[in-house]
């Protein structure tokens, strides 16, 4: 394939440039009113650019190079490109963004920031859908109240998780999040969870720990941080006020 990147914005060249070396993507560049080269597939412009041509156009915004390159992509593998975010939750939850069935990014964020990260993600995507694995009951079931408003499908993790070889320790909960993503699951609004005995005292242990006086909060609070009402520095907060 090849993309062809034809503007007089240098601002959007240069990011729309590093964007597709950081991909792999065969491209070449020209200026606008240049003959295209007879391989090109495709051509990304800015805005006010003039470029006449027959082929499929892409026009990209400043700032959103990773946008206009994954929408060629899409139309190049004539595909859809539907967003598709797969996430593998715990702690630190595996995250990665497909676009149809190509991993455009991935990430690796503690649980606080999960939510923000997969609205990033979705942002001006047509009919994005959000999979989250059924693991990590407490971590998920967060995750599904704070993206309250997305399309979020629950879906069966088992034999998500790979077996990493040398050199790719840290990986499994990204990969995993890949396999989430590509499988089906079951459209749900909420999870209600009731938090077993050891759930709740792994939170009574995470509050010593994030207390400077190796304070504990009690199992009234730790359940309503396991509901999501509450972060552990809040239940803290509220239990030194006790």
């Amino acid at each position: 394939m090849t993309v062809v990147v034809a503007t007089a914005d240098f601002e959007v060249y240069h990011d729309l440039v590093n964007e597709l070396r950081d991909r792999g993507v065969q491209f070449t560049t020209i200026e606008p009113g240049d003959d295209l080269p007879e391989r090109a597939q495709i051509c990304i412009r800015a805005k006010d650019d003039d470029v006449d041509t027959e082929l499929p156009v892409v026009v990209a915004a400043p700032d959103q190079p990773r946008k206009a390159v994954e929408e060629a992509l899409a139309l190049l593998r004539g595909e859809s490109g539907r967003t598709i975010i797969g996430i593998d939750p715990g702690t630190r939850p595996g995250i990665a963004v497909l676009s149809g069935d190509l991993v455009v990014s991935a990430f690796h964020v503690p649980l606080a920031d999960a939510a923000e990260v997969v609205r990033e993600e979705i942002e001006d995507a047509i009919d994005p859908v959000v999979r989250i694995g059924d693991g990590a009951r407490l971590q998920g079931a967060q995750l599904i109240r704070e993206l309250e408003d997305v399309l979020v499908e629950l879906v069966d993790e088992t034999g998500t998780t790979p077996s990493l070889g040398t050199g790719a320790r840290g990986m499994g909960d990204v990969l995993a999040a890949v396999n989430i993503a590509r499988l089906d699951g079951e459209v749900v609004e909420e999870r209600d969870i009731e938090p077993t005995q050891g759930e709740l005292g792994v939170i009574k242990r995470r509050s010593r720990e994030h207390s400077e006086d190796n304070r504990e909060i009690d199992e009234q609070l730790a359940r309503r941080v396991a509901a999501g009402e509450l972060t552990i520095e809040e239940a803290l907060a509220e239990h030194r006020e006790e």
